[in-house]
């Protein structure tokens, strides 16, 4: 298991939730009446729910910042640095960024925050929504390191959402030719859009080739399934299910919350 990754995690496989920042300035969908004070009012809200659930970690992420971007508005960047930093002395449990679909602002808005890590799409080539999509992960990676953070455990998804890779191989052979060449502190296993779950094929195959990387669920994770996630992969990351009517744009229902972490707790063994 990487150092990063359970440095941060332990040895118990993680529940990580999301806290899905609503439109930020300069998106389509930003609330300009209710502005960026209403947007901490929200993530305060998901957030003292989610912790009181007893989630492992939370992560922050623009979800709402819909059209998404392959680089994203400075403003996005300033806005969620400033709403963590306003929520910071309330935050209890480790907490990631994912600021969509940019690693390199991703990078920034973890180091300026002091988050512990960070997920992200920092491999392959896709035809997406947004157009071709190709990261960096050599650039992105040596900027955390030129940023002082080579701490921050790195969650790379390699089954984008809203895209098709543009790679032949098949999802394990991506998974470990990237745990090679772009070092990894654990890999996502994902749907093909926010909310639906990965195929469980798909996920334990990957797991098969890697049995000392941890690899996560990353979309989709619904109570039901908790136990048969749990028994492939080494955690996972949820933000829909816990949402009101489990609709991925609305605030946290902290029943929900506490049913799946239960469900998580059993699954676990504890």
């Amino acid at each position: 298991m990487s150092g990063s990754f359970k440095a941060v995690f332990g040895d118990a496989k993680p529940a990580i939730a999301m806290v899905h920042l609503p439109a930020l300035p300069g998106s389509p969908l930003y609330d300009a009446d209710g502005g960026v004070d209403a947007i901490i009012k929200s993530a305060h809200a998901d957030l003292m729910a989610l912790q009181a659930a007893g989630f492992d970690a939370i992560m922050f992420g623009n979800e709402n910042d819909r059209p998404y971007e392959l680089t994203v508005d400075t403003a996005s960047s300033a806005t969620m640095a400033h709403v963590i930093g306003a929520l910071r002395s309330e935050i209890n449990i480790p907490f990631g960024v994912n600021v969509l679909w940019d690693p390199m602002a991703t990078m920034a808005v973890a180091a300026a925050t002091n988050a512990a890590f960070v997920r992200e799409i920092f491999t392959g080539v896709y035809a997406s929504d947004m157009g071709v999509w190709a990261p960096d992960a050599g650039k992105a990676i040596r900027y955390r390191n030129t940023l002082g953070r080579k701490d921050l455990a790195t969650l790379f998804n390699i089954s984008a959402e809203f895209a098709a890779s543009m790679d032949t191989r098949s999802l394990a052979d991506r998974a470990r030719s990237t745990v090679f060449s772009s070092l990894p502190d654990a890999v996502l296993v994902s749907g093909q859009i926010t909310g639906e779950a990965a195929k469980m094929e798909e996920l334990e195959a990957v797991k098969r080739v890697l049995p000392s990387t941890p690899v996560l669920a990353n979309t989709g994770v619904k109570h039901e399934t908790v136990n048969e996630v749990f028994a492939a992969a080494d955690g996972c990351i949820v933000g829909s299910c816990l949402k009101i009517g489990g609709d991925t744009w609305k605030s946290v229902d902290p029943d929900r919350a506490l049913d799946f972490m239960d469900r998580v707790r059993k699954a676990r063994g504890e």
